[in-house]
């Protein structure tokens, strides 16, 4: 009859520990995103491809797996970095992403094993779900979740009580539908999650149970490797017809949400009033357009508002060129947004939203102004604050662009990557544990 020895167990869950291999040095990475841009710095996600090809300058194999692309490439190689693009080569619906993507992944794996799948949206669940099977590492970045409506309701949040207890348990139902009928299934699968802010992190820890061990706090951004303060360009106030003198404001929307759109354009209508030379520049275009130039038209700003529809990735940097302030009260993210980012680099003015992200990161009146996107009055008289210059402006766009310098720094945010990837790894137990450097646990400072 054979009889379990302690000992003999101990022995040999130390001898299987022992075989397992150390972690390379050259680390084969596959990327998942629904949307990859290979340009664009002011675009969501436009630090990606920089990040990308960071890696592969640090000695690893960088392989991305994404949906379609501007130049309607199958493949595209570009700084060692190689992206397949599912979507291309034929008319298929977003929808068949998940199987064509299962079917890819299985294919290079099978030619040359991945070590890790980092997985920047939800569409890498399918392969994190077979993650065992694969031998893989898996990393999820919050924005794979639905966070961001918590941000999104959160926003519309007005200082009276009816409108707190509304907020409250529209936030209460949105957070138990998104988690159970989808936030689960990436939490359960997730080795680690890459978040921008400990705002995320401490969300994920209290609300979604995620451990605080294994969140990496790393500031995605923008690519600020050239970001030497553009001029004007002449030529576009002129072909919009704007006045050399004019006071310019540039927003950017999705025209998903009215309201938000609505609050902006009431709060510009008192600007208009007291300085004529203002106008607005609104760049976006969504389902909510048609409503929303109609109600410019009810306030009689015709003349001040120019809606300038969908701009190219490369073109957006230009308009905030021309703009005396940015604003973006968009709550409906996450992470940190790039046209914000932008504009403190290029020194404009900015205003964002309080209950965003970029909370973490700007000092209210020192580095920029933070409102809550529901305040129409707020909004009004800090333009007309600003426009008449009863703040020290040119202090604020130092500290603005200084800020965005220290923070999002590529070379900082590729050491930091890698040190989180190395890290989950072996937490992961898929090589022997190694004394890893001080960046193991990458984070930086904020206003929280």
């Amino acid at each position: 009859m054979l009889q379990f020895n302690f000992f003999d167990g101990i022995i040999s869950l130390m001898s299987f520990f022992s075989q397992k291999p150390n972690l390379p040095q050259q680390l084969n990475i596959c990327i998942i995103a629904n949307k990859f841009p290979i340009v664009g710095r002011a675009v969501r996600h436009g630090f990606l491809w920089p990040l990308a090809r960071g890696l592969v300058q640090a000695g690893h194999k960088v392989t991305v797996l994404s949906w379609t692309n501007p130049r309607g490439k199958k493949e595209i190689e570009k700084d060692g970095v190689v992206a397949y693009f599912l979507g291309e080569g034929g008319y298929r619906n977003i929808d068949d992403f998940p199987q064509r993507l299962d079917e890819k992944f299985a294919a290079l794996h099978a030619q040359s094993p991945f070590h890790l799948v980092h997985c920047l949206d939800r569409s890498g669940l399918i392969i994190a779900k077979k993650k065992k099977e694969y031998g893989v590492g898996v990393i999820f970045d919050v924005d794979a979740t639905q966070m961001s409506s918590l941000f999104a309701i959160t926003g519309k949040v007005q200082d009276t009580i009816p409108s707190q207890l509304k907020t409250a348990l529209a936030i209460v139902y949105k957070f138990l539908t998104t988690y159970y009928g989808s936030d689960r299934s990436i939490i359960n699968t997730a080795d680690s999650i890459f978040v921008n802010n400990p705002q995320q992190q401490l969300i994920l820890e209290r609300y979604y149970l995620y451990p605080e061990l294994k969140t990496y706090i790393i500031p995605y951004g923008i690519e600020i490797g050239d970001l030497s303060k553009r001029e004007k360009s002449d030529e576009l106030r002129e072909k919009l017809g704007l006045p050399v003198n004019s006071h310019i404001v540039v927003t950017i929307s999705d025209m998903n949400d009215f309201d938000e759109s609505r609050n902006i354009l009431r709060a510009f209508e008192k600007v208009a009033i007291k300085k004529p030379t203002a106008r607005l520049l609104v760049l976006g275009n969504g389902p909510f357009k048609k409503d929303v130039e109609y109600e410019t038209l009810q306030l009689a700003l015709g003349s001040r508002v120019f809606f300038i529809g969908d701009v190219n990735n490369e073109e957006i940097s230009d308009y905030i060129s021309l703009a005396e302030v940015f604003v973006n009260l968009s709550s409906r993210t996450t992470g940190f947004e790039p046209s914000l980012l932008e504009a403190m680099a290029q020194k404009k003015i900015i205003i964002g939203s309080e209950v965003s992200p970029i909370a973490n990161i700007v000092e209210d009146s020192k580095d920029g102004f933070l409102i809550r996107p529901a305040d129409r009055k707020a909004l009004s008289d800090l333009l007309i604050n600003i426009f008449a210059e009863h703040y020290t402006l040119d202090q604020i766009k130092e500290s603005a662009r200084q800020k965005v310098l220290d923070i999002f720094n590529i070379d900082k945010m590729i050491q930091q990557t890698l040190s989180a990837y190395k890290e989950t790894l072996m937490n992961r137990r898929l090589f022997k544990k190694m004394k890893l450097s001080e960046q193991a646990k990458p984070n930086f400072q904020t206003n929280v």
